[in-house]
């Protein structure tokens, strides 16, 4: 989380163009005392206020997007009406540009109008024409994404099924982003994925992905790795992000690689508008420089903040890194007793996550740490870190080590975003922890293939697996440490008089 809080803090934004299905969000709010004598439905009675109206569908990622700092293009169609006037004038407002949205008189803007009672949702009226559009309005907005190739590095595509999102529209946002060495982030809605080819990343939910891959997801995420292999395949894709709702994220990776981040608990308030957050937050994240594991972070930690919202509504950088401070992830929270340790396993687990287990003494970190711990984490969802105590180095590396506590070890390895969980243990060996976890992998260095890797035996006895990580070549504290002694000695004789 703190290399999230870093990019939150020093970003100053990349240029997005955002494309797809523009949507006026209205709302109309009243209370409700009695139920209709007509009907068994509320009567809904408005007060005194006018309806507010906010921006929806690809509006709401632009909005999102501008919240966060980005610059923005927006791509769409508006209808020659009052509510497209209204849509272009809050974009507008709001700071975005709005040169490449095409005004189509043969149809409406869609409009979503949502009566509101007591903070809830009572009922939702849509006005909308969701055909394919027109061959000349199609081309006009073919020839705009054209024209903002050169203005931005990465495009974000939200797709509503509102007939702007078909093929020959995507290919040419395909064509545009490869022509800048651009990427796509696609928060799709067709029924297949072939449309999509040439994107970066796809972020379908649990049921746009089951639809479009005719898999079934199990309740503990059975069978999801082959859901999001056949998705990657449908599209052509390197990675896909599938998003679960209250169980969080899935990401896949055609290399074989997957990441599973969790839903911080809290109250669901109202879902509207969490996929825009989400392809707002990867797309702002990714052309910030962030890593796509860290883009996939954020965006969980902004879907968490949407959903206890009323309506669609943006995020800001202050609301992100209130969340990331109030987070068990920060690196403080992530450091725990064995006894907490195997209770968090335990929900974990029961959530049908894969737990992961290395540990060491980790002195001084170094790029080969950073290394196998992020190989580690690539092995399952839950990356668990068993930690040395000082007693214990002392024993096995002599007097003069550690050369850092205990708690300085474990608080420098918790604030790398891939570790999950980091445990102080003060035995020479991890047997004890590894008995009480039950970790399903073991992850140990390659150098240990020849030793033979303490807790192998015990692991692979209730059907776990141990798994070697590559070494980086010529790296390690006990040669760091050599390096910074013989830097000293020369510079100590370097400065003695003759």
């Amino acid at each position: 989380m703190a290399g999230l809080a870093r990019l939150l803090e020093g970003s100053e934004g990349p240029t997005v163009i955002v494309v797809g299905d523009v949507i006026l969000d209205r709302y109309l709010r009243g209370e409700v005392k009695r139920i209709s004598p007509e009907a068994p439905i509320p009567v809904l009675r408005l007060d005194e206020s006018e309806p507010e109206d906010r921006l929806g569908g690809m509006a709401n990622v632009a909005h999102n997007l501008l919240r966060l700092g980005a610059r923005v293009e927006c791509v769409g169609v508006v209808g020659d009406d009052e509510d497209g006037r209204a849509v272009l004038r809050l974009l507008t407002d709001a700071g975005a540009g709005v040169d490449g949205i095409v005004i189509d008189r043969g149809r409406p803007t869609t409009r979503k109008t949502r009566m509101v009672a007591m903070g809830q949702q009572i009922l939702r009226i849509d006005r909308e024409a969701d055909r394919p559009l027109d061959a000349a309005i199609r081309d006009q907005l073919s020839a705009r994404i054209s024209s903002l190739s050169s203005r931005g590095a990465l495009w974000a595509v939200s797709d509503y099924a509102k007939g702007v999102i078909a093929e020959p529209v995507m290919q040419t946002v395909v064509a545009a982003a490869r022509k800048d060495g651009g990427r796509i982030v696609v928060d799709p809605k067709a029924p297949s994925y072939g449309i999509y080819r040439g994107a970066t990343l796809l972020t379908p939910n649990r049921k746009e992905a089951e639809t479009a891959t005719r898999r079934q997801i199990g309740p503990a995420l059975e069978g999801i790795e082959d859901v999001a292999r056949d998705l990657m395949l449908q599209a052509d894709l390197d990675a896909v992000l599938i998003t679960l709702g209250e169980k969080g994220m899935f990401l896949a990776r055609k290399t074989g690689e997957h990441l599973r981040v969790t839903q911080q608990a809290r109250s669901v308030y109202d879902v509207t508008g969490a996929g825009d957050t989400v392809l707002a937050l990867l797309s702002w994240a990714l052309g910030s420089g962030a890593s796509l594991e860290q883009a996939v972070r954020l965006a969980n930690l902004g879907a968490g903040i949407v959903v206890g919202r009323l309506g669609a509504s943006a995020v800001s950088r202050e609301d992100l890194l209130g969340a990331i401070l109030d987070s068990p992830d920060a690196p403080s929270a992530k450091i725990v007793t064995l006894a907490d340790l195997e209770v968090r396993v335990r929900e974990r687990r029961g959530r049908g996550e894969r737990i992961v287990f290395t540990n060491g003494c980790f002195d001084i970190l170094h790029p080969g740490h950073v290394a196998y711990l992020r190989f580690a984490r690539s092995r399952g969802d839950t990356l668990i870190v068993a930690i040395n105590s000082d007693r214990s180095v002392k024993a096995l590396k002599g007097e003069e080590r550690p050369i850092q506590s205990e708690r300085e070890r474990a608080s420098v390895v918790a604030s790398l975003e891939y570790v999950d969980h980091v445990v102080i243990f003060d035995d020479l060996t991890p047997l004890d922890v590894l008995g009480r976890l039950r970790p399903d992998v073991l992850v140990k260095g390659e150098d240990w293939k020849e030793k033979g890797v303490v807790g192998r035996e015990l692991v692979e006895s209730y059907g776990g697996e141990v798994s070697l990580a590559p070494l980086v070549p010529g790296v390690s504290s006990t040669e760091i440490l050599r390096r910074v002694t013989r830097k000293a000695g020369l510079e100590e004789k370097a400065d003695t008089p003759s």
